[in-house]
């Protein structure tokens, strides 16, 4: 599972995704990655749902991830961040019908209250804590419940998405600082360090 995936340049709000000898998604960018092929996934014992689920993921990161270096291009941080304000569930949800799943990215610590994590993601979240802080290797988690596929992975922090969640007039800049509380007033999602999960991918998708 080593380096299957790299994805990011800039996460700022986003997360993405890296394999270093466990599975895990982190924020960095990516050229094109192998096309999905859900429409046409056979349904016998040989699935292998968790390449499923991380090819969901990181196609949804590819198109959440090209989107705003165009902001940042264009208009910098500041216009990054208000790109993620407006553009970021659009764009996922796009992708969530694209593969007909569930896709979210939530968190113990939500910028957005609509992306705060339920209980059993929470439990999923302090997994991926814990795992990272002590250096063990894990993989993303597969549920199988009926005929529904769950998969989760989680979104680790590199140095370029402190930008917008490290920490305040350090790693944060004073004006973007100032654009998150305007557009986030119950933002929880600053204080990071590099390599610590901001959260995870929730998604979810039928047999």
């Amino acid at each position: 599972m080593k380096n299957i995936l790299k994805i990011a340049v800039i996460v700022l709000i986003l997360a993405s995704c890296k394999n270093v000898e466990k599975k895990q998604l982190d924020e960095s960018p990516v050229e094109d990655q192998q096309t999905l092929h859900d429409s046409n996934v056979d349904n016998s014992d040989s699935v292998n749902y968790q390449e499923i689920g991380m090819k969901y993921a990181t196609s949804t990161q590819k198109q959440l991830g090209k989107n705003l270096i165009a902001a940042i291009q264009e208009k910098g941080t500041l216009g990054a961040v208000k790109f993620c304000n407006i553009q970021a569930y659009p764009i996922t949800d796009s992708m969530a019908t694209v593969h007909h799943a569930v896709i979210k990215r939530v968190s113990d610590k939500p910028r957005n209250p609509n992306n705060k994590a339920n209980a059993k993601e929470l439990e999923h979240i302090a997994y991926f804590k814990s795992s990272i802080a002590e250096g063990k290797e894990y993989s993303p988690i597969v549920e199988e419940e009926g005929d529904v596929v769950k998969f989760y992975a989680p979104l680790i922090t590199n140095a370029m998405c402190l930008q917008c969640h490290g920490k305040p007039n350090s790693d944060i800049q004073p004006e973007v600082m100032t654009s998150l509380q305007q557009l986030y007033p119950n933002d929880l999602a600053t204080g990071y360090s590099a390599n610590e999960v901001r959260g995870i991918w929730s998604i979810t998708f039928e047999k």
